[in-house]
């Protein structure tokens, strides 16, 4: 077995590549150093450009201006500037032209309980109020609410009050993961202004008929929040929860169990206990 001790010569590339590394214009001699010595200072060397390379990144992050940072005024590509009430308070904005009104509840005023879905306006995760009417935030641009009042989930309670909306979602629970359920709510409270309004939807029998307050069926309801989409599928407790709010009197849960004919058992919870 060779002794491994013994110096191996250096070739003449890591003879070339080690000289330049320590800046030495001098040849090296062929037996002044051995392959170990020569893969130490090359390790030596790579550290030491490594550390100073880590040190100049730490220098450049801690004297980075707050204005340079992403986000901040300055470094806005066509910046806008914005003034909208949200939630009852003005909130004065500058943002880029091309930023969404989800993007900057979410972002810039940390209202995230509109939630991000699809991002194409096809999911109503993201619904919130503007002016009374429902809009789709992700689909809206900041700058267009110039002057605008902006209601969002958080505004709609009042202290620890609930929106009868949401105690209504509570009590026939009207959502499961939750995600949708924000949206779900904005649309819901924007829809009973819009039937008391007299607003005709798909489902509407007359729609030349006087606008008058619309008495809400289940099919009016479930067209009205067509465009809000559960996929936990809790579509039966969020009209039962809209019901409510809109009638202002309790509404039993209705479910249909199918035995093995296809023959509902029981319709409702009133009548399972009856049959208790």
């Amino acid at each position: 077995m060779e002794d491994e001790s013994k110096e191996l010569k250096l070739t003449d590339d890591e003879q070339e590549l080690l000289t330049e590394l320590l800046n030495d214009s001098a040849k090296l001699s062929e037996t002044g150093k051995s392959r170990r010595q020569f893969l130490r200072n090359v390790s030596a060397a790579s550290a030491a450009i490594l550390a100073t390379q880590m040190l100049a990144e730490q220098k450049i992050v801690a004297y980075t201006p707050i204005e340079n940072v992403s986000g901040a005024s300055s470094a806005i590509e066509n910046g806008v500037k914005v003034v909208m009430k949200v939630n009852g308070a003005e909130k004065s904005l500058n943002v880029d032209s091309r930023m969404t009104l989800l993007d900057a509840l979410r972002e810039r005023l940390e209202l995230t309980g509109s939630k991000k879905g699809c991002d194409h306006g096809q999911c109503g995760a993201c619904t919130v109020i503007i002016e009374g009417r429902r809009v789709l935030s992700c689909l809206t641009l900041a700058a267009t609410c110039e002057g605008k009042e902006v209601t969002t989930i958080e505004g709609l309670a009042k202290g620890d009050a609930l929106h009868p909306m949401q105690a209504a979602f509570v009590k026939h629970d009207g959502f499961q993961c939750g995600y949708c359920t924000p949206g779900q709510i904005c649309s819901a409270v924007a829809l009973l202004s819009e039937a008391k309004n007299g607003e005709a939807s798909y489902v509407t029998a007359d729609v030349r008929a006087k606008a008058r307050a619309i008495q809400l069926s289940d099919d009016e309801i479930r067209e009205r929040m067509s465009g809000n989409i559960c996929r936990c599928g809790a579509y039966p407790n969020i009209v039962a929860a809209i019901k409510e709010v809109h009638t202002g009197k309790d509404v039993a849960q209705t479910w249909q169990f199918a035995g093995e004919t296809g023959v509902a058992i029981f319709e409702n919870a009133e009548m399972n206990k009856e049959g208790a």
